[in-house]
């Protein structure tokens, strides 16, 4: 039995995780839950579950939850009660599926335990991916991602490499043979829009994903595209391969969910219905197979796959965020911040949806690289973006 901890089980993700860990009774166990805010669902889904450990990010919210826990059940408060939650001793897989940066300090908490985590937050590693990365060196623990173009490409690779903490040197690679790895992306709401007019796209428009029921943030991030780079440089740390090896293509269908292109010209590719319970399943069953009751493929139903090369120039984001990988440094949590701070003004009506790759860039242009940050180093430059990204945000 594998008992997990799930860091975001309140949201779409963590929500499924539970799914998953249901069907495949008694092969897990969840024994920790952790939420932003939404303390009430998180303690229904306690006694649901008969989880004794709970954790809420905000002050106010896990004081309302200790209020509220039934006896036996123990509140964790705050950033140090998600790193608490993160080093549960019993805890073989810790599930990281909150919003941004807030999963950065508990997923190298677990990891300095080599305990195993299962990763949706694509901004740990966007931010301080040569952190997570020497972690898992040090201390033996592994990534196992769940974003479903990544565990497509973990799956290719799992005859080639055993998981994404291997070597990182240059012959390494070559001895993996790959030439270059695909993400595919969905384009979003707007991407086969002939005419879109960016300065007056609606919340409600950006948020109408075509195939995906995602959280708010990742929705808006997928319609700008941005969501695709920050994959690339998950993909960039998961798999070692540099950014100059890692492609997009949009596929609107999304059932191919990502590729590797190996030197002698072969392709493998991994196809599923679009659901994440797939890549989550597999982050927690890994390195093992078993039938959780997901839907089956009907490949006679399909009437083709369609593949487009991304538009850049319609897409600002993804060439901010190719740069910011090309740079380095801090420069990827100085993009990831400044997003997350226009994301949240698009969401309130603050700014305009094309206002977003606007902040971003501007944002990105005031700030001096750091080239081999610390921890210290990475999260002063994170305070940075966001604080001129809100500044800008505010500015009439």
């Amino acid at each position: 039995m594998k008992k997990i901890v799930i860091l975001g089980s309140t949201g779409s993700i963590g929500e499924n995780t539970i799914r998953v860990a249901r069907a495949l009774r008694p092969a897990f166990k969840i024994v920790g839950l952790a939420t932003h805010r939404n303390h009430r669902r998180l303690l229904e889904q306690a006694r649901q579950l008969g989880v004794k450990h709970v954790a809420v990010a905000d002050a106010a919210g896990a004081r309302r939850c200790a209020c509220q826990a039934p006896r036996g059940v123990r509140v964790h408060a705050g950033t140090e009660g998600l790193e608490q939650l993160a080093t549960l001793h019993e805890a073989d897989v810790v599930v990281c599926a909150v919003v941004g940066t807030a999963g950065l300090r508990p997923v190298l908490a677990a990891l300095r335990l080599g305990c195993d985590v299962a990763l949706a937050t694509k901004e740990v590693l966007v931010v301080a991916g040569h952190l997570v990365a020497l972690a898992c060196r040090k201390y033996g623990g592994r990534l196992l991602p769940i974003d479903s173009e990544q565990s497509a490409i973990f799956q290719c690779l799992a005859g080639a490499v055993e998981n994404g903490n291997h070597k990182p040197d240059r012959e390494g690679r070559e001895a993996r043979g790959i030439r270059r790895l695909i993400l595919t992306a969905s384009g979003g709401p707007f991407a086969f829009r002939k005419r879109v007019a960016f300065d007056r796209v609606t919340v409600a428009q950006a948020l109408a994903h075509p195939n995906w029921n995602m959280g708010r943030k990742v929705s808006v991030d997928s319609a700008t595209l941005m969501n695709k780079g920050l994959e690339m440089m998950e993909a960039r740390w998961l798999f070692d391969v540099p950014i100059r090896k890692i492609d997009i293509l949009v596929h609107p269908q999304s059932i191919l969910h990502s590729m590797v292109e190996f030197v002698d010209g072969s392709v493998l590719a991994q196809l599923s219905v679009p659901d994440m319970r797939f890549a989550i399943q597999y982050a927690l069953t890994y390195p093992e197979r078993l039938d959780g009751g997901l839907p089956p493929l009907d490949l006679t139903r399909i009437k083709g796959l369609r593949f487009f090369c991304p538009d850049e120039r319609r897409f600002p984001c993804l060439r901010l965020a190719r740069e910011a990988a090309k740079a380095g440094g801090t420069m990827p949590a100085v993009l990831n911040g400044a997003n997350e701070v226009a994301v949240r003004a698009f969401l309130e009506g603050r700014i305009a949806f094309s206002g977003i790759w606007e902040v971003v860039g501007k944002v990105m242009d005031r700030h001096r690289r750091a080239p081999s940050p610390d921890l210290d180093t990475v999260l002063a430059a994170d305070r940075f973006s966001r604080d001129l990204a809100v500044e800008m945000c505010r500015a009439p």
